[in-house]
């Protein structure tokens, strides 16, 4: 049993939004987990909840730096494909 954990939060303001970046960091559940660390993912309305366990801090905060990374690469690309589907 792992004895550090985090819970990572993110809330949006649609659904949608929560949806996509859900769904978009959703492949990477199992493929980055290793011994030391193991993540799930869930999503409630506009939030998007990612929960951490690992054996020790330094995988603990290797995994929560991946994941905000990921996080960020999903909400920067949904900006993108929204500014460009967006009428001008």
């Amino acid at each position: 049993m792992s004895s550090h954990d985090a819970t990572l939060e993110f809330d949006y303001d649609r659904p949608s939004r929560a949806a996509l970046v859900a769904d978009s960091v959703a492949r990477e559940i199992g493929e980055i987990d290793d011994d030391r660390s193991r993540t799930t993912l869930e999503r409630t309305e506009s939030r998007v909840l990612v929960e951490i366990d690992a054996d020790d801090p330094v995988a603990l905060r290797a995994a929560s730096n991946t994941w905000f990374s990921l996080i960020d690469v999903a909400e920067r690309t949904a900006d993108i494909g929204e500014a460009v589907l967006e009428p001008r």
